[in-house]
């Protein structure tokens, strides 16, 4: 059975008149991004990724907390999307209008979703069942993948970190202790619906 069929199988179940809304949780390198691309050709399908929605770099960069902490309380912002993402989603809102991040310029842009044709959303991304947002999904998917694997994909993936020694040292201080704080918090193998 693969990802699409996982969907299906439980979206079939779905009566409300809304989306139905899919989380992809998973740790760093767990191949979220990966699985989702599959769905790009499935126009019932609407994927948004959680990281396009980060706040502005003084938000989560030398705040005076752990690194950890930034990471994992600060990069989102985690009242906000409830109110504009989340909370609409589950109202059966289908014109969003959500806080994107700009990369390039370090600013955040209002960007509009339209999700009416869809059938099914799909969130993709980390951290996704914190308190606060585990309830706005109807059915949640965590991967579940050996940290080594995970953590050998990232050091080859995240260039944009620097060298290998950079990308190193930057998860080590900050992404995998962040990510510990989510495992401490969540136990989101036992919060998903269906493991990976």
């Amino acid at each position: 059975m693969d990802i699409v069929d996982v969907i299906r199988a439980a979206s079939s179940m779905h009566s409300e008149n809304r989306p139905f809304v899919v989380a992809i949780d998973g740790l760093s390198g767990a191949g979220k991004t990966t699985l989702v691309s599959y769905l790009n050709n499935d126009p019932s399908i609407y994927v948004l990724h959680i990281d396009d929605y980060i706040v502005e770099r003084d938000r989560r960069y030398q705040t005076g907390q752990l690194e950890s902490t930034e990471y994992y309380a600060l990069q989102w912002d985690v009242s906000r999307l409830e109110r504009e993402l989340f909370r609409p989603l589950r109202n059966g809102i289908t014109v969003l209008t959500l806080p994107r991040y700009v990369y390039e310029r370090d600013v955040i842009a209002e960007e509009i979703v339209d999700i009416s044709c869809a059938h099914t959303v799909v969130v993709e991304g980390i951290f996704l069942q914190r308190p606060e947002w585990r309830s706005y999904f109807d059915y949640v998917i965590y991967l579940d993948c050996p940290r080594k694997v995970r953590y050998e994909r990232v050091l080859n993936r995240d260039t944009y970190l620097g060298d290998p020694t950079a990308r190193l040292e930057k998860y080590k201080r900050r992404y995998w202790p962040g990510e510990d704080l989510y495992l401490q918090h969540v136990d989101p193998k036992r919060g998903a619906d269906i493991v990976l």
